[in-house]
């Protein structure tokens, strides 16, 4: 079950939203970074999406300090691509 929050969604004016958690691709110069299980709020009446600023300054720092070599990622993925065309 979803935890709820409150606040004021800037979309559709909704006073109520629920923490899930979701798969999130950063992305940088062409390089990747798959983060599972990545806290978000959603809002309860539109569906809109919001990320926490720490939360997404965790993502960077962790993706250049992977880049950079100074921390290893939990595992290496292939991912197939594929021309929306």
């Amino acid at each position: 079950m979803s935890k709820k929050t409150e606040g004021h969604c800037p979309f559709c004016g909704a006073e109520e939203y629920e923490v899930r958690h979701t798969d999130y691709l950063y992305s940088h110069d062409g390089d990747y970074l798959l983060v599972p299980n990545t806290p978000v709020q959603v809002c309860t009446q539109c569906g809109m999406i919001f990320y926490e600023a720490a939360v997404l300054k965790e993502i960077e720092r962790r993706f250049f300090a992977i880049k950079q070599n100074r921390e290893k990622p939990d595992h290496y993925i292939q991912m197939p691509s594929a021309n929306f065309a």
